[in-house]
């Protein structure tokens, strides 16, 4: 076993070297990342690395390996306009997301199958044969398209056949320079309910690690008195040379008087399981705080093949003595912070946990149930168990009252079915009918969902918010922008706006064909350039341009005008 074990590495590395070697990187300006694989986000892994642009969009891109383009996506949100190329030869799929425009080639085929189904918005699989490319080759330019939040490259590495990201600086981590190591900012502990205390209380207890004036972490803010099975998490981010920025950190280990009791690993994953960071994390200090605690223990739900443990990471507390406790977090390259503290062992009363009305089992399939409300969870939804709370909140301003789905944030792995009953059921078109989310300031915003036995039902994927049902009657707004100038640039803007479940669809013609108006979700602008191969000039033409809402309210706008 030894020496397979050691066959299996001395393969992956020589498997690693060789495709480095084969690969080009997809920007020819110097390497700086502004993210890093497997970077903590808000419900997912990042799947690949951000390269920068020197915030400036319209960088070339280049083909890292000869390949094809296998699939290409044009979206106004996600990753906007985005290329995936296989490479057969490797057996991986590079992705460049957030692009501003494609090469000629792949961009004519773009624009005459988004004619052909007359949309904006599409996803096409060219066959290998269609749109070929080399190593080197240029494929796009940068850009920041999509849910992008600033000009950069995001690229992915990808096994074809799993579709699994990988992390691409295996591949291409020769061009990052970095020799900084990561960074501490905080240790939690976490009692087990009915098993285990922590300084007197069965209450998470987070603490942040301040430093020196050399920048060397500091011992616990407290002492830590312990007894029973409690769970422990680490806050910590990593650095780059030359970068402002904070990445995730690749590597975290714990030991325990020197034994190690948990690893986690984030090397590839599956995107069935990226939302599974909701439980790699502290979701509620996430929720409330917009902080990140790595947990290093395993919730029974959580099923990511990221780590190596004894008893899931859990520590039993059981002797009083000191608990010599190390946290080791290493990056890609190597760098290593390792961090010391003590857990001591403390006699004291475990408080029992509470008694429940409504407890959910993390394996099973659970559901809430009441006259004007209900919520239903498939099995597989939750990562541990926990005691479901509901309150209702009488309401003069929606068309149901506020139900307040649980106290505390719980993330669910996939949706959940709610419906909320409707008080006043008066409109003819019940499309028109939504579910919102009621922040505490008291503002909302729509999810939807539809009319069903008297009520809305709608899907969710997160516990611990308050919900309602209200009315969208009001269609889209459709402003044209600058029309005397639209001939001379040759170019129509229109700017839409909803003020309420958003715009759905919209579709432009000229004298009743189809033109292709393009738009990004971070601008309310959507723009058509003049196409004279596909538009009969010298003549009076006459624009229509229509959107839908959310809740199936329309819009419509017309414009004569002389080309």
């Amino acid at each position: 076993m030894k020496y397979y074990n050691l066959f299996i590495l001395l393969f992956t590395v020589f498997s690693t070297t060789a495709y480095s070697q084969q690969y080009t990187n997809p920007v020819n300006i110097p390497s700086a990342l502004s993210g890093n694989f497997g970077e903590l986000r808000n419900n997912h892994f990042h799947s690949g690395i951000d390269y920068k642009t020197q915030q400036v969009i319209n960088k070339p891109i280049i083909a890292i390996a000869d390949g094809y383009v296998s699939r290409i996506n044009v979206s106004p949100g996600g990753y906007g306009l985005a290329l995936y190329i296989d490479h057969p030869e490797t057996g991986h799929t590079s992705v460049y997301g957030h692009l501003n425009s494609f090469s000629k080639s792949i961009a004519d085929y773009v624009k005459e199958q988004q004619y052909e189904r007359e949309s904006y918005s599409v996803t096409l699989y060219p066959g290998q044969g269609i749109l070929p490319v080399k190593k080197g080759e240029q494929i796009a330019l940068s850009g920041n398209t999509g849910s992008s939040g600033g000009p950069h490259l995001h690229f992915e590495i990808r096994d074809t056949k799993s579709q699994d990201p990988l992390d691409p600086l295996q591949f291409l981590g020769r061009n990052v320079s970095d020799t900084q190591r990561p960074d501490i900012r905080g240790v939690a502990f976490y009692p087990v309910e009915g098993k285990g205390m922590v300084n007197g209380s069965s209450n998470p207890l987070r603490l942040n690690v301040s430093k020196n004036k050399s920048g060397v972490p500091l011992a616990l803010s407290q002492p830590i008195n312990a007894w029973g099975r409690i769970g422990i998490a680490v806050k910590a981010y990593d650095r780059m040379n030359g970068q402002t920025n904070i990445y995730g950190v690749k590597h975290v280990r714990l030991f325990v008087d020197e034994k190690q009791v948990f690893s986690s690993s984030i090397e590839r994953f599956p995107f069935s399981k990226t939302r599974m960071l909701n439980s790699f994390i502290d979701f509620e200090d996430w929720r409330r705080r917009r902080s990140f605690f790595m947990k290093s223990f395993v919730e029974p739900g959580n099923t990511l093949k990221l780590y190596n443990t004894t008893n899931a990471g859990y520590i039993d507390i059981n002797e009083e003595r000191n608990y010599r406790m190390r946290y080791e977090l290493e990056d890609h390259n190597g760098n290593t912070l390792t961090y010391s503290f003590v857990v001591r062992g403390q006699q004291q009363p475990v408080a029992q946990a509470g008694k429940c009305d409504n407890f959910m089992p993390w394996g099973m399939h659970n559901s809430f149930v009441d006259f004007d409300f209900m919520l239903d969870i498939p099995s597989g939804n939750l990562y541990d168990s926990f005691c479901y709370f509901h309150r209702k909140i009488r309401s003069t301003v929606y068309y149901s009252d506020m139900h307040q789905v649980n106290e505390s944030p719980i993330p669910l792995h996939d949706n959940a079915t709610m419906w909320i009953k409707l008080n006043a059921d008066t409109l003819e078109n019940r499309r028109q009918y939504g579910i919102v989310e009621v922040n505490e300031s008291g503002s909302d915003s729509w999810i939807g969902g539809t009319y069903k036995r008297g009520g809305i039902e709608t899907s969710i994927r997160e516990l611990g918010r308050r919900y309602a049902v209200d009315i969208d009657t009001v269609p889209p707004k459709i402003t044209p922008v600058n029309v005397e100038k639209w001939v001379t640039s040759r170019r129509i803007q229109i700017r839409l706006t909803d003020n309420k479940s958003g715009v759905a669809n919209f579709k432009g013609t000229i004298d009743g064909k189809f033109v292709l108006f393009s738009h990004d979700m971070k601008s309310s602008l959507y723009t058509y350039v003049f196409d004279d191969s596909r538009l009969e000039k010298g003549k009076t033409q006459e624009l229509v341009f229509t959107a839908v809402d959310g809740a199936g309210n329309s819009s419509e706008y017309r414009y004569s005008f002389e080309y």
